[in-house]
């Protein structure tokens, strides 16, 4: 009995095979002994044969199944194995066949195998076990869950790789966000252009959203024919031309982005744009060219350089003579030829009157101070009123030589001429004034 418990053993478990070889050598030659001592007691000779043959028979059969331990040793256990040591071999090769087990913040993509409020949804995530959304995180994305079906497939975030109950706990809401900010950062990096309808508008720009998160589009950051153009600056006018835009759909771009604090900064300027300083420097004061008018304002006409550069021509600087309505000159998109009199900030300034016949050096020739002209009041301010002697050439005659504006528009009327005495004539400087010859204090 002890000899087939050890042979059996054998064939259970490889790593026993040598064990049970020298055991049953131990066993022959414990028999060989017994045998020994049996011979000297002289039993009777048909006992001793029936040893003999037992004794011979063992042998035979030691002898064979050591052989055979030794030629399938490896084989025999691996078919044998134990089953906690078959599991671990299981396991082991699932491990070694699969992806990387997860960690807490990886997403995971599964099949939904259930979506039930009392228990929770429960995702395929073979090789590496079973999904689980429940609890808080059931709640935070009910919203999201209750479109789900079995079948489904879903992306989830880890939020705990083996729980209580041995799932892997998922959050939905978490995986949502963190793909969103991934496609974020990948639409930065792409410089992809996206389609927006602004939600609202305040002083400083415009609120959009996108996948639900709000984001900042600064006015500064705004294309030529959005830019508020507002004289001075005037915050609420500013607000006024920015709410025109509320309900728009704009092309915009996202150039910053704070997962933290959940914001996004857009920008209608095209991603593509070359930069604007590298553009400025292919540019000096004196050049001259055609560009395009893309806004018209009371304070002056902004005319595009090229593609991503534009500049501004003051209302100053339109012509030599007075101009009241800018509107009435330009619109958008007339052709406009220009000259560049300043760059200064990154920004340029031009002139369209600089291409234009100076009058001021052919009256440099004619008019000097103390002359007594003839002119056309074309304009009253709050320094008095402005009156023109030649195309181009005007002259303020202060209010100070009435005492009140309306003493002085009591006296002049638009419109009409009347004698003044050049009290200040400056070519140079493009400046002249007057003083009114009252013909009643004669």
């Amino acid at each position: 009995m002890g000899l087939f418990r050890i042979l059996k053993r054998s064939d259970e478990d490889s790593s026993s095979a040598k064990i049970d070889e020298e055991s049953t050598k131990n066993e022959v030659d414990s028999v060989s002994e017994e045998k020994d001592e049996n011979a000297t007691e002289k039993p009777p000779e048909e006992n001793s044969s029936a040893k003999n043959e037992e004794v011979k028979e063992i042998q035979v059969n030691t002898n064979a199944e050591v052989t055979k331990t030794k030629k399938e040793s490896g084989r025999s256990a691996k078919k044998t194995l134990p089953p906690a040591v078959k599991n671990e071999g299981l396991m082991s090769k699932v491990v070694n066949d699969s992806a990387t087990p997860p960690d807490v913040g990886d997403i995971m993509e599964g099949r939904v195998i259930s979506n039930d409020p009392k228990t929770g949804v429960f995702v395929d995530l073979s090789p590496l076990g079973t999904g689980v959304i429940y609890g808080r995180e059931y709640i935070n994305a009910r919203d999201v869950i209750k479109k789900i079906n079995s079948g489904d497939i879903i992306a989830a975030k880890v939020v705990d790789v083996e729980n209580k109950d041995g799932y892997i706990e998922l959050s939905l809401k978490e995986a949502r966000q963190a793909l969103v900010w991934s496609e974020v950062e990948n639409i930065i990096r792409d410089k992809q252009v996206l389609e927006l309808p602004v939600k609202e508008a305040n002083k400083g720009g415009l609120i959009i959203e996108w996948q639900g998160i709000s984001g900042f589009l600064p006015a500064s950051q705004l294309k030529a024919d959005h830019y508020p153009r507002v004289t001075d600056g005037d915050k609420d006018k500013i607000l006024e031309e920015l709410r025109k835009l509320v309900g728009q759909r704009i092309s915009v771009s996202i150039i910053s982005a704070s997962p933290k604090e959940g914001k996004l900064i857009f920008s209608e300027k095209n991603p593509q744009e070359k930069d604007k300083d590298k553009i400025i420097e292919k540019y000096d004061i004196g050049d001259e060219f055609e560009g395009e008018v893309t806004g018209v304002v009371d304070f002056g006409v902004f005319v595009k350089i090229e593609e991503g550069l534009e500049g501004l021509v003051h209302i100053s600087e339109i012509d030599w003579a007075l101009v009241e309505d800018t509107k009435q000159l330009y619109k958008v998109r007339d052709k406009v030829r220009v000259k560049i009199i300043e760059i200064k900030d990154g920004k340029i300034s031009l002139s369209i009157k600089a291409l234009k016949v100076n009058p001021w050096v052919e009256a440099g020739k004619k008019f000097k101070k103390d002359d007594i002209v003839s002119g056309v009041v074309i304009k009253f301010n709050r320094h008095g009123a402005l009156a023109s002697i030649e195309e181009g050439i005007a002259g303020l005659v202060h209010i100070s030589e009435f005492g009140s504006e309306e003493k002085l528009r009591e006296k002049l009327e638009l419109g009409k001429s009347y004698s003044f005495r050049i009290t200040l004539f400056d070519t140079k400087e493009q400046k002249m004034a007057l003083s009114f010859l009252d013909k009643e204090k004669k």
